[in-house]
């Protein structure tokens, strides 16, 4: 059994003074977009014409490709590679083969917090390529390093390459069309070319479509981007922003670090146990996690949409009668279903259960909310 140490305690969150940019910024600022920070990177946040509700309907309807070049990249290379990232990190990379890739957790050792959500690409025993989000990777990357056996290297390339996400029922229409692979299953990647530029084919996504991420090198981006938006051009493609990012993302109840998740909220508690490899005898945050799930949580995060016109933002305050019962983590106005979503934590003591009716705190007056499960959608992504 490989003995991985805890990592030792957070570093204080990186903050820039000048924002990182995308390798395509300029061709976000030819498209007219809206920009907005997002974890130390300028990301477009939606473009002219429409806006997030437009751009939202194209992936749901059609093809969109986002840039989501601020998610982190790392790599962990070297003997036993898979193996220390699965003493580390909670999912169980041993699921998975090469060629695949697997949602998991690096989770606070004393905690069981959720310092950050990634997607773990499985190369070989040897390698092993991470995307976490885009203001925890050098944290991630910290804490990896710290218990590293000196024969493996673990390597930060964040600004290296760029991700672009082409997300919807036409996405594997497109990028067919510039012979890129599309017939690898959900959570796998391929290995490819488009016009010169070597790039890899993820089929992943966070929009509960059908979709690919292709992650390719930042000289090669401009070139890359250029080719799918020309592709898909028939099909209807669009830019798209993190607005309608974050409306899709909601819409299938996926978790977002910093507001679903964080060092504050346990995988448990944000209903992503499946994301643990409970039986793996050692992770981060191993100990303080068996013990919660086998309590039970004292609160868990629950779907909410509006009985009304009311649209529910984060921090807003839940209630069940005159008691204050939990908070909403993500609200959002759903463009599908056309009323206002949410995902909240809900004390586990309220006792609620779905179908039930709470009220949530709008600005001083009550909306009614009834509990679901999410998605609130149907998913589309295999």
């Amino acid at each position: 059994m490989l003995t991985i140490v805890a990592g030792p305690g957070k570093l204080p969150p990186m903050t820039d003074a000048v924002p990182r940019l995308s390798p395509i910024h300029d061709r976000h600022v030819a498209l007219g977009a809206k920009f907005a920070p997002f974890g130390g990177w300028e990301m477009p946040l939606e473009y002219p014409g429409g806006g997030v509700i437009r751009e939202h309907t194209a992936v749901r309807t059609a093809v969109g490709i986002f840039d989501v070049s601020h998610l982190g990249k790392a790599r962990v290379r070297g003997d036993g590679a898979a193996a220390f990232v699965n003493a580390c990190l909670a999912n169980d990379l041993d699921r998975i083969g090469a060629g695949q890739a697997q949602y998991t957790l690096a989770c606070e050792p004393a905690t069981g917090g959720v310092v950050d959500d990634i997607i773990a690409y499985r190369y070989a025993d040897d390698h092993v390529f991470l995307i976490p989000n885009a203001a925890n990777t050098a944290e991630v990357v910290r804490r990896l390093r710290a218990v590293a056996p000196p024969a493996l290297t673990v390597t930060d390339e964040h600004p290296d390459y760029a991700i672009f996400a082409v997300q919807g029922p036409s996405s594997a229409a497109v990028l067919a069309a510039l012979g890129l692979p599309t017939e690898h299953g959900y959570m796998s990647f391929e290995q490819a070319t488009l016009e010169g530029v070597d790039l890899v084919v993820c089929r992943t996504g966070y929009t509960g479509e059908h979709g690919y991420e292709l992650v390719v090198p930042a000289a090669g981006a401009g070139v890359v981007w250029d080719a799918v938006l020309t592709a898909g051009d028939s099909a209807g493609i669009l830019p798209c922003g993190l607005g309608a990012r974050d409306t899709l993302r909601t819409e299938m109840g996926y978790a977002l670090h910093g507001q679903d998740l964080s060092p504050d909220i346990t995988p448990v508690q944000g209903r992503v146990g499946w994301a643990v490899g409970w039986n793996k005898p050692e992770f981060w945050g191993r100990e303080p996690l068996l013990a919660e799930k086998a309590a039970g949580p004292r609160r868990t995060l629950r779907g909410l949409e509006a009985v009304g016109r009311a649209i529910p933002r984060p921090h807003m305050t839940v209630y069940a009668g005159d008691q204050a019962i939990g908070e909403v983590t993500s609200g959002t106005f759903s463009p599908t279903k056309k009323v206002g979503i949410a995902l909240a934590l809900i004390d586990t003591a309220a006792g609620v259960k779905d179908g039930d009716v709470i009220e949530v705190d709008i600005r001083g007056r009550r909306a009614e909310m009834k509990v679901v499960k999410p998605p609130f959608v149907t998913p589309s992504v295999r």
